[in-house]
């Protein structure tokens, strides 16, 4: 297997700390996003929507969505399980992941993509051209604030953010907290149960994944 990876970016991460919870090794090859290596010939002809990670299997297939490659290496790796263990676990960790990415992620993209220069007629993934627009990212930063808030509440209640046990979601929530610092945002500042939350998962081995 090989993993087309770009260290700084989260989407690749959240790739890496799955694997590193599994205990996996997997070779990557770094594309230069900033130099915008992901629209060159040769990287569109591994993935055309010009996006990492992106994982190349033993059998020379290609997966480019996050969750795919997830999935595909929790099928090979059962152990330990980082999708859920039974119909309802899987659930919910499916439905928080789900959160974590849509009100999360997303918005932290929205914020920090249409307000980073690197990102000029690039305001959207891929290889169309969208000009950045000064009010989503004024938009996103307020809906990560709520999502934060949310999420607060919500691991007031539980130790992870799917219930009792380590996961998927996990990972997603640790890289948007990581995330909101490119963004000039304290995620964890008077929230205390995310603080709690977050000072466990960072200390975990494959955070520095």
């Amino acid at each position: 297997m090989k993993l087309y990876d770009c260290e700084p970016a989260p989407s690749p991460r959240r790739v890496r700390i799955f694997a590193a919870e599994k205990g996996l090794e997997i070779p990557t090859e770094q594309v230069n996003l900033r130099d915008g290596e992901q629209f060159s010939e040769n990287f569109r002809a591994i993935n055309p929507r010009c996006t990492v990670p992106v994982l190349e299997t033993n059998e020379g297939n290609l997966i480019t969505e996050v969750m795919a490659i997830c999935i595909y290496l929790e099928e090979l790796y059962p152990q330990p399980a980082l999708l859920g263990e039974d119909a309802e676990s899987k659930a919910m960790v499916a439905m928080w992941n789900n959160i974590a990415e849509t009100d999360g992620l997303w918005a932290m993209a929205e914020a920090f993509r249409n307000s980073t220069p690197m990102f000029k007629d690039h305001a959207l993934p891929g290889p169309e051209t969208y000009p950045q627009l000064p009010e989503l990212a004024a938009r996103g930063r307020s809906r990560v604030e709520l999502f934060l808030d949310r999420i607060d509440r919500r691991l007031e209640q539980v130790e992870y953010l799917a219930g009792d046990a380590y996961s998927v979601a996990d990972i997603t929530l640790l890289v948007i907290v990581d995330f909101t610092g490119w963004i000039k945002l304290d995620a964890t500042a008077k929230r205390p149960a995310l603080a709690r939350w977050y000072e466990g998962v960072s200390a975990r081995d494959s955070a520095s994944a």
